[in-house]
């Protein structure tokens, strides 16, 4: 399969990074094996800000934390971005729409029904983790 370059929301992201059983899980350790992920520096941060939330603390340590994004820092594909345009009903999602579309991703892949149910794009192609597993034949 041709490596694809792939946005990943954070809620997929914090899932895997809580429990390796599961669709995230598999997803984003075939994103890094296979694929291409692709960040911008509003994604990323999103991503950091989120992750560092105290509530995750019973569940991931700072050190595996820290592991994960600099291991998804080093690897990723990275693209500027400006202000979005308004894509879909929650504002903050925008980001993720206008990263994939600047760095011409092949699939954006969350959990999130804002982004899942944004208006479709000839573009772009919104995918849930489970639809992604099938696309990629994991």
């Amino acid at each position: 399969m041709t490596s694809l370059k792939l946005v990943i929301d954070t809620n997929i992201f914090i899932s895997a990074a809580l429990s390796s059983k599961g669709a995230p899980a598999r997803l984003v350790q075939a994103a890094l094996v296979h694929h291409r992920l692709v960040f911008s520096q509003p994604t990323f941060d999103e991503l950091r800000t989120r992750l560092y939330r105290p509530k995750f603390d019973p569940y991931i340590s700072l050190e595996q934390r820290e592991r994960l994004l600099h291991d998804f820092n080093a690897c990723a594909h990275w693209v500027d971005i400006g202000e979005p345009a308004v894509y879909c009903r929650d504002r903050d999602d925008d980001m993720f729409i206008e990263t994939a579309l600047k760095a011409q991703a092949h699939y954006l892949v969350s959990g999130d029904n804002d982004l899942l149910e944004a208006a479709p794009s000839p573009l772009l192609q919104i995918i849930s983790a489970q639809q992604a597993l099938v696309v990629l034949g994991i």
